[in-house]
């Protein structure tokens, strides 16, 4: 059955940050034959598209004069267990919900991704942006993931080597950016594994929450979902798409220099240098808790996350990014740092 292809439609219930802009055709796909079927649609061929997941990483500058193509295959299965190495492979649809696929695994006696509990979105972006947090990447786990390409409906299988996954990078973000859909992503999980609570926010949250000894996935899972919901707002209740920046990578040398100016700056080793927490930077520049537009405000920056931007209600995406070309010149001017957006910004 050719799935409906729908015009001028509202997007504001398919963003998390709320914006009110609109589609030029829309449509939804729950299987990759489907998907095919819209792709040999002449007016989706012709005009420029959108694939949408949880529309959790997005901020929507202006309407979409394109194809909105609403990404909803499901299904969540373990495919195969080795019973050598105590691992499984789970496969699973890329509009699954990504903290869904977090709770199935837990249930099913799997471990490796409770450190990434309650990120928002689906499966099928994971990939895109090597998802990460509390010390934990999507490429920990990646086995490889099934995409349609575009321009032939052709179905091809990516590696972890072939995906190019880097800090929030893939190669789906540039060389191969709108040439594929992601319409599975399979993992490799443990049975036995030891849980990852190198992060130091995890194994204070852990104790405060009385878990003593050897924590399990499930008690790990809990105390991110515990750190996550004191820090970041819900999207149903405050418009905002998480963490809006990445955290900039700079030079040992900068670092140290960095350090001696400003001996609370917190830093992080990674190959090649250190890693610097955009939230600091942002809140040591003056803008957690910000505030514009009339009456209360209307966006801003989080009260409690200086590292979210939010739509209180009322804000254009423009006013969004614009705050965000703000804050980029600010922390640069103060601490020599260029911030990138995480969020795709259209």
């Amino acid at each position: 059955m050719m799935p409906t292809l729908e015009e001028n439609v509202s997007l504001r219930p398919y963003n998390t940050f709320g914006l009110d802009v609109r589609a030029r055709y829309f449509a939804r796909f729950a299987s990759a034959d489907e998907l095919r079927a819209l792709l040999q649609n002449p007016r989706v061929q012709a005009a420029e598209k959108l694939i949408l997941g949880g529309g959790s990483n997005l901020l929507f500058t202006q309407d979409f004069n394109g194809v909105v193509l609403k990404n909803e295959i499901r299904g969540l299965e373990i495919t195969h267990e080795d019973a050598n190495t105590q691992t499984a492979l789970l496969r699973a649809g890329a509009g699954e919900s990504w903290h869904g696929l977090v709770e199935y695994s837990l249930d099913q006696g799997l471990s490796g991704l409770e450190n990434l509990s309650l990120i928002p979105g689906t499966v099928g972006a994971s990939p895109l942006q090597n998802i990460g947090a509390y010390g934990a990447e999507l490429r920990d786990t990646f086995d490889h993931l099934e995409a349609v390409e575009i321009s032939s409906g052709a179905l091809r299988v990516f590696t972890a080597g072939e995906c190019g996954f880097g800090y929030r990078e893939s190669v789906f973000k540039n060389v191969l950016r709108g040439q594929f859909v992601v319409t599975a992503v399979v993992l490799r999980l443990h049975r036995r594994a030891r849980p990852n609570v190198r992060y130091g926010a995890l194994s204070e949250t852990l104790a405060e929450l009385g878990i003593e000894g050897e924590p399990t996935p499930q008690d790990v899972s809990q105390a991110v979902i515990h750190i996550r919901r004191s820090k970041l707002p819900d999207p149903a209740e405050i418009g905002n798409a998480g963490s809006f920046f990445k955290n900039p990578e700079v030079s040992q040398a900068k670092f140290d220099h960095l350090k001696s100016q400003h001996p609370d700056l917190p830093g992080y080793p990674v190959p090649g240098g250190v890693k610097v927490p955009a939230g600091w930077l942002i809140e040591r520049a003056g803008w957690k808790g910000l505030r514009r537009g009339p009456g209360e405000g209307t966006h801003g920056v989080h009260a409690r996350q200086a590292l979210v931007l939010v739509n209180h209600g009322g804000a254009t995406g423009g006013e969004v990014r614009q705050l965000a070309e703000e804050i980029i010149a600010s922390v640069r001017a103060q601490f020599g740092i260029e911030l990138h957006p995480e969020v795709n910004i259209l």
